[in-house]
């Protein structure tokens, strides 16, 4: 398995990275071409996301709740194989903050399991 990281989507990824969007919704402003494929199935059902509201009081209750969506979300599944076919993965978000977002979660959910 090669490197995985997050960006936000309006950043620029390094040279070779091959970029995943795990967001349900598609990001304002941004281009087809800007992303290689999107696993919005990847991301947290509109129950959990709208719960979180981008809350930082609800964040717990967030990591909690999409971490359960995860377990038995075929999708991860789905991003385990494109991580195991590239050398370098970044997960692409569109939240404002860069630490308490899906991507984040789905990071530290997929190196729990490794």
């Amino acid at each position: 398995m090669g490197t995985i990281r997050i960006l936000r989507v309006y950043e620029e990824p390094e040279p070779g990275e091959y970029r995943v969007l795990v967001d349900r919704l598609w990001p304002r402003g941004i281009k087809k071409d800007k992303i290689d494929v999107w696993l919005k199935e990847a991301g947290p059902s509109n129950e959990v996301r709208n719960a979180f509201g981008h809350l930082p009081e609800h964040f717990e209750a967030f990591v909690r709740d999409y971490t359960a969506e995860l377990k038995a979300n075929p999708a991860v599944d789905q991003l385990r194989e494109i991580i195991a076919g590239h050398e370098r993965v970044v997960l692409l978000y569109g939240a404002k903050d860069h630490h308490e977002n899906q991507a984040a979660v789905l990071l530290d959910f997929l190196n729990a399991a490794a």
